[in-house]
């Protein structure tokens, strides 16, 4: 027999988590903004994770504190939008696939969703129906389309600059990128330098005829 004041059983998470996970489930709109809330409208998100795999406890911790945020913020009664979506679109999609001997769209779909899965069974508070992937044509012919408008505009120009080159990645990587001289995915794989032709942006004051 349990002492006085103690718990007489023991915690179960999955039991707990699970009945009321179940619930919100059930509430499409209970993470949603109220488009007709007169309340002080409030935008939460986190950088959108590539979908390379599974969460690791990086991604914990990163969304961790944006869910607290936006959770904290609608219980002091802000009207808040707190959406998520995946950074999916670029050449370590296609070079994962090419190793595992898949479509790369297969290969980042399935990521997808068992990240989104995961991303569920720990209770973050997202308003899925705002989810974006930006492998898909209906996100990236809005990428193309200010490209144009860029181009038709002179904004956009080519020329050639040094840039941080992987061998192994068979890409460019930004600064943050290399770390101690190697690439972040390939940490023995030493970053070169290259000059190669590439896209930049004009600023829009300069212009005279925009």
């Amino acid at each position: 027999m349990a002492e006085q004041g103690t718990i007489d059983r023991v915690y179960d998470h999955n039991e707990i988590e699970l009945k009321w996970q179940k619930r919100w489930d059930e509430n499409e709109a209970l993470y949603r903004a109220d488009p007709n809330s007169s309340a002080t409208k409030y935008y939460v998100v986190e950088m959108l994770p590539y979908p390379s795999g599974r969460l690791h406890m990086g991604h914990v911790r990163n969304y961790s504190i944006g869910d607290a945020l936006a959770r904290y913020m609608w219980m002091r009664g802000y009207n808040v939008q707190h959406p998520m979506g995946w950074d999916a679109f670029g050449l370590p999609a296609e070079n994962a696939a090419i190793q595992r001997g898949m479509h790369p769209l297969n290969w980042t779909v399935t990521n997808i969703a068992e990240m989104k899965r995961q991303m569920k069974r720990m209770g973050f508070a997202y308003d899925w129906d705002l989810e974006i992937a930006t492998c898909r044509p209906e996100y990236y012919r809005w990428n193309q389309w200010f490209f144009l408008k860029m181009l038709e505009r002179g904004l956009a120009y080519r020329k050639r600059a040094t840039l941080n080159w992987c061998p192994e990645c068979g890409t460019v990587l930004a600064n943050e990128q290399v770390v101690d001289g190697c690439c972040w995915r390939h940490e023995t794989t030493p970053v070169e330098q290259r000059a190669m032709e590439q896209w930049f942006w004009k600023s829009p004051t300069t212009q005279t005829n925009c």
